[in-house]
């Protein structure tokens, strides 16, 4: 019964996040097509057979059976159809038409991308604040970072010729920069050091690791009951100070001093409600997500300093325009690395995926949800962009190398490519749905197909 439930919700949450980015795109097509006046035989939200809709003038609005998707259907937009020769029809318009037409769906997913964090961030925007620049909390043993020479207390002070980059820069670059060379230039008791990282392939995110983390304020996130920390009073939201006298200002730091434990107790500080405790806690060896080792039972999580507040309309948009264009850069250079092999095709994500996320978000609140509706317009835009056989970005390259050529390509290697992208769709969907059921064993981040 939980798992039918489940799979309701994921459903209706889906629905609800894919129907706004489809009904966003082909409106985009519908609204460019009636523009230069073309006319429109079908809207469909959906593929395949028609299940329900209604006729407003020439046009069939329809609910289609396959509802992970849609479509425009304009008169004459095949070569071989009889209506190709209508001058209402698609392929009688103009080229430079046909061109905003074809490139007006992504644009309407990349207003909806800026729209949609642009007003979010009029109501509600989050700021982290953060005087000290991007001081390393932690450095993996054996990481790459760590072979460079970095170490905690180190502040970043130049990355790849950015001077005093942030935490976000840090991590955006990092991830995308699997096999490539970072330029880093840290400071270290007044002293600037130059040296290069190269991040390394993390199988299980699939994503770049350089093996450090900035210096935060660390907090318990969960207490696991029955367990050693759950025994010695440590609750949710305790402020970790420090573990063996280490202080503790990553993530990383008490597991690690945990498994190093041996078995030995562990002296804990910690801060609650303005005062300092101090408590020993003997770690057990289990076996916790198939790994055996170490533990007391207790994760740890950033405790971030945030300034909730809101912005004026040119400062939100300024904002949006920024993050997705960050975002979006992201998304290419992910595709980039997949295409040159330095990142795993398993970051390719499908609607199973996206189904989990968009429940995930619709639980956290409007401000969680709405941010993935932008992410996820703007992965559609940027991936229907690319120059695949059946997407908009092959008809936006033909008609350009159409009309740099000044004649139309034959039609029988028009009709070759429709088919090349057509198996070529369906093999990526058969893929992105393998890398959904693999990502519910292996969670990462993936990129929205």
């Amino acid at each position: 019964m939980n798992s039918l439930l489940s799979l309701i919700t994921q459903s209706w949450w889906l629905l609800v996040l894919i129907g706004v980015m489809i009904l966003v795109h082909e409106l985009g097509h519908f609204w460019a097509a009636r523009a230069f006046d073309v006319k429109v035989d079908i809207f469909s939200f959906g593929f395949g057979p028609r299940l329900f809709g209604f006729q407003r003038g020439e046009t069939d609005y329809r609910f289609s059976l396959f509802l992970f998707g849609g479509y425009v259907k304009m008169a004459g937009d095949q070569p071989s159809e009889d209506g190709s020769t209508d001058p209402r029809g698609f392929l009688s318009k103009p080229r430079w038409q046909r061109l905003i037409i074809a490139f007006a769906g992504p644009f309407m997913n990349i207003v909806l991308a800026v729209g949609v964090l642009t007003g979010l961030f009029m109501v509600h925007f989050e700021k982290i604040i953060d005087d000290k620049g991007a001081v390393i909390g932690h450095v993996m043993p054996d990481s790459p970072a760590a072979k460079a020479g970095i170490q905690a207390g180190d502040k970043i002070v130049r990355l790849n010729g950015k001077e005093n980059p942030d935490w976000e820069d840090i991590i955006t670059t990092e991830i995308q920069a699997v096999a490539q060379p970072l330029t880093i230039t840290y400071e270290r008791q007044g002293r600037h050091i130059a040296t290069s990282v190269t991040p390394v392939l993390d199988e299980r995110s699939g994503l770049g690791d350089a093996g450090w983390e900035g210096q935060n304020q660390i907090q318990v996130g969960a207490v696991t009951e029955g367990m050693p920390a759950a025994s010695a009073g440590l609750r949710k939201s305790d402020l970790l100070l420090t573990v063996n006298g280490l202080p503790i200002h990553s993530r990383y730091t008490l597991p690690e001093v945990i498994r190093k434990s041996e078995g030995k107790a562990v002296v804990l500080e910690y801060q609650r409600a303005g005062a300092i405790h101090s408590v020993a806690v003997n770690p057990v060896y289990k076996n916790m997500e198939g790994s055996t080792r170490w533990m007391i039972g207790v994760s740890s999580d950033v405790k971030w300093n945030i300034q909730k507040t809101k912005l004026s309309f040119p400062a939100a948009l300024s904002e949006s325009l920024r993050v997705n264009r960050r975002y979006g850069t992201l998304i290419v250079e992910l595709l980039k690395g997949i295409v040159e092999r330095r990142m795993p095709a398993k970051n390719l994500q499908g609607p199973v995926g996206i189904a989990q996320q968009a429940t995930q978000a619709a639980q956290e609140g409007p401000a969680t949800f709405l941010t993935l509706m932008s992410m996820v317009s703007l992965n559609l835009a940027i991936l229907n962009l690319l120059p695949i056989p059946i997407l908009d970005g092959a008809m936006i390259l033909t008609l350009l190398i159409e009309m740099v050529m000044g004649r139309d390509i034959s039609l029988s290697v028009k009709e070759a490519m429709l088919k090349v992208g057509f198996v070529f769709l369906m093999m990526l969907m058969v893929f992105v749905l393998y890398n959904d059921i693999v990502r519910r064993i292996t969670p990462g981040l993936f990129l929205h197909l």
